[in-house]
């Protein structure tokens, strides 16, 4: 006859189990200690001085080794560390039931920033040496993560000003009213109390533009002004723009970073030399979708040799049904002209400026023969006929398009989304990061390096586990 297993509370050890009969043997917390032992703490700035009076200080050591598992298990806050290491096996086991409070491990967060960053390069160094970092495709991408700061406390210009019109038209309202109360009265006036809390607020209003002004910038969070307004899905919120790339093989992160851009136009060649910083070469091909689109950035990868391959989002095969796309026109700069696919001319017309991040000047063509053009209207919708726009470093355009007209290269192109995305929803979704815990670039940098730093960890456990990675 079977029976419920109950709690025998009355049961007691005759000897007491240690941690590491209570710790299995491919349990997280053995590969954190793993590497962070095998890691030299001074040569990577980490402050590991002893205090000569008073209490003892916890180590280094063992509080990296909390900050590192803490953020394996979507712990992310200094009270929430310490809670664990008195309830989490993993954390009792790294900390050897030294229990250390939030105070030393915010200390040992802040002090040591520069440290943190270097882990990532650390682990991936070691990953690399094992063979198991690929160098035939990488991805890069990024992905928009909220300020840890509150909306509600920021300065938008088009609201403030709003706001600055209405307080005018109040307090003009409020003044005739006392003026016009006054002279009934034939007595002296003062002025309301309400009048005085609005120009008060009004002044308030001001200062902020003036700020604004000053900074040079329509929308400003006083809590994290390192924050920038982006397009996080369907609004537009404070934000910083997170930056991966993926190794297609292992699909370990191979290069991070954060950067207040709003958007991923001028990101390709700095992540690209992150990679060759931490690999010492990239991949034979890196791709990127449409957001790292720039003349200047393709030519520049050029120039440094990076191989890449950036989504034009244009028509690559004849029949697409897209004739007079931009693509099919030819530029002959010799001759300072464009030739359409139907062999009519499009002369110089003017000068243009594109980009306010990084400023630089187009030069557009336009067609002189539209009006009797049979194929005006499929050509182009504009009254004033087609025209043509070449960004500098023209060539490097054309030489991609030559590229990804190559079936492999397309092939590989179509590898971006599976390779780099996953890393954002498992960040996002599994590991709960959609807000930013701290403000300021410097250290949200450091965040997001620890971040990816245990997410590589967790995905070098099932080497560790078989047993065909070690650190030692």
């Amino acid at each position: 006859m079977s029976y419920a297993i109950e709690a025998d509370y009355r049961q007691q050890w005759l000897l007491p189990p240690s941690l590491e009969d209570l710790l299995p043997a491919g349990h997280p917390a053995r590969l954190v200690r793993e590497f962070v032992d095998v890691l030299d703490f001074d040569e990577l700035g980490f402050k590991t001085e002893v205090a000569e009076t008073g209490r003892p200080r916890y180590a280094t050591t063992m509080l990296v080794k909390v900050i590192l598992y803490g953020y394996m298990n979507r712990l992310r806050s200094t009270r929430l560390w310490e809670k664990a290491s008195y309830n989490d096996v993993g954390m009792l086991w790294l900390t050897g039931m030294n229990y250390p409070d939030h105070c030393s491990l915010w200390r040992c967060w802040d002090e040591n920033r520069t440290g943190l960053q270097k882990l990532f390069r650390q682990l991936l160094q070691i990953a690399s040496k094992a063979n198991l970092v690929g160098l035939v495709l990488h991805a890069v991408d990024g992905t928009k993560i909220l300020s840890g700061a509150s909306e509600q406390q920021a300065w938008r210009r088009a609201s403030l000003e709003e706001r600055l019109k209405q307080l005018d038209e109040a307090i003009d309202e409020i003044m005739k009213e006392t003026e016009r109360s006054a002279a009934e009265s034939g007595g002296e006036y003062r002025l309301p109390e309400s009048l005085q809390e609005r120009q008060q607020l009004r002044e308030m209003i001001q200062k902020q533009l003036s700020e604004l002004n000053a900074e040079q910038r329509d929308h400003l969070n006083p809590k994290d002004p390192d924050a920038r307004v982006m397009k996080c899905g369907a609004r537009k919120q404070f934000a910083y723009n997170a930056q991966t790339v993926v190794d297609q093989q292992s699909k370990l992160i191979v290069a991070a970073d954060v950067v207040t851009d709003e958007s991923d136009n001028y990101q390709l060649t700095p992540m690209l030399e992150q990679v060759e910083e931490n690999l010492g070469q990239v991949a034979q091909q890196t791709v990127a979708d449409a957001g790292y689109l720039a003349t200047t950035q393709l030519a520049e990868a050029e120039q440094k040799g990076y191989p890449v391959l950036v989504n034009l989002q244009e028509p690559l095969q004849d029949a697409d049904g897209q004739p007079y796309h931009a693509s099919r026109f030819v530029y002959d700069a010799a001759k300072d002209q464009c030739i359409c696919p139907r062999g009519e001319v499009l002369w110089f017309d003017h000068t243009k400026v594109r980009n306010k991040v990084q400023p630089y000047t187009v030069r557009v063509y336009r067609c002189a023969n539209y009006e009797t053009c049979p194929v005006r209207w499929q050509c182009s919708s504009s009254q004033t006929g087609r025209t043509i726009q070449i960004h500098p470093n023209h060539d490097a355009l054309v030489r991609q398009r030559q590229k990804q007209r190559i079936e492999s290269m397309r092939a590989a192109l179509k590898q971006r989304g599976s390779t780099v995305e996953p890393v954002f929803g498992w960040a996002k979704e599994d590991m709960g990061f959609r807000r930013w815990t701290f403000r300021g670039l410097e250290k949200v940098q450091t965040q997001w390096l620890v971040l990816c730093t245990a997410m590589n960890l967790l995905r070098l456990s099932k080497y560790w586990t078989e047993g065909s990675f070690r650190f030692t």
